[in-house]
């Protein structure tokens, strides 16, 4: 499928439903980067469906602190947790997984909803590319981690927890150039300064949310083929949002333009987090692998869905595979004992 400015404008222009409404009595939610926009709006919407309990994973305490008191006045939900991981660091997102296996219990959804915009190259503490680990390293590192606590909860509740991956219609505007994109050390290539010139950030963040598609496509493809979890990723749409507030000049006012005309507010674009979570309540099949826009399953980019694009797919999560197990040794124990290799 190919999306241009005017299937955007169809899907920024068209009516937007309310949020589904399920009813999450004893489940557990967990959205990453919840202190503010999209995430927060989402936390918010479960907050109201009677969960069990709703973690919020944010990055700083002062600011998941405020969220977590906005919420509960908003709400009047009493059982919102703060958990502290920085996306930018390795160690954080496994101590949040550690505590998590102590801590957590069940865990029937999880949103991994991490975003971070740049133009520039700057490296982590653990020497990627920022971007690179925050949105997609690091929320892989920590799905792959929790999947035994996500199978444990569907043996446990014999209940279909989801696993919902935040993307982005941009995925539809690129691909991989060659040769990178026939590299078996591909995310390595990415993050390299060297490769990281002002021409390779400018698309960075597609870069990253075209990831996320290859990421939950081949985590679906290993899944074992009954419905005992699902994994899905989602557009929110063009929303108004802090994510561009790196933009400047000339590129800052014309953002500014094409908000005021077509953005939705970060309380609309949430409703697809909770759609893409909630959906096919019965049928949760449907779901699996699938990338929500709208308020409806729609078709990946062309490029995603050709030989060239599935062969990339296959060397994005052997190599992002090889990369994690070195950041974690559970996760080669994981994969054996929970994934196929087909």
């Amino acid at each position: 499928m190919k999306s241009g400015i005017w299937n955007m404008l169809k899907t920024q222009w068209a009516p937007q439903p309310p949020v589904l409404q399920v009813d999450l009595t004893g489940k557990t939610v967990l959205v990453l980067g919840a202190n503010t926009g999209l995430g927060f709006e989402a936390a918010q919407h479960f907050a109201r469906m009677n969960p069990g309990r709703v973690i919020l994973a944010c990055r700083s305490q002062s600011k998941g602190q405020a969220a977590l008191e906005k919420l509960k006045a908003a709400t009047g939900y009493e059982q919102a947790e703060l958990w502290i991981v920085d996306l930018a660091d390795f160690e954080s997102v496994k101590k949040f997984v550690d505590k998590f296996e102590r801590d957590g219990g069940r865990l029937d959804i999880l949103i991994a909803n991490a975003a971070a915009a740049t133009f520039t190259y700057e490296a982590t503490k653990d020497g990627w590319e920022s971007s690179l680990q925050v949105n997609y390293l690091a929320p892989s590192l920590l799905i792959l981690l929790l999947l035994p606590v996500l199978f444990k909860t569907a043996e446990e509740h014999t209940t279909v927890p989801r696993i919902v991956v935040v993307s982005s219609m941009m995925h539809y505007w690129l691909e991989i150039e060659k040769p990178v994109s026939e590299s078996p050390e591909i995310i390595q290539t990415l993050g390299k300064a060297e490769y990281c010139t002002p021409r390779a950030m400018g698309p960075r963040y597609a870069l990253t949310k075209l990831l996320n598609i290859f990421f939950v496509r081949a985590l679906d493809a290993h899944l074992p083929s009954s419905p005992s979890l699902v994994v899905d990723a989602v557009c929110p749409g063009y929303c108004r949002s802090e994510l561009r507030r790196v933009l400047s000049g000339f590129a800052a006012f014309f953002d500014r333009l094409m908000e005021l005309a077509l953005a939705f507010t970060t309380e609309v674009g949430s409703r697809q987090l909770v759609w893409a979570a909630l959906a096919e309540q019965d049928h949760p099949e449907k779901m699996r692998g699938q990338y929500v826009s709208g308020s409806r399953v729609q078709e990946v980019s062309d490029f995603v869905l050709s030989p060239q694009g599935s062969k990339v797919q296959d060397l994005i999560w052997q190599n992002t595979l090889d990369i994690l197990c070195e950041v974690d040794g559970r996760v080669k124990a994981i994969v054996d004992n929970y994934l196929s290799s087909s």
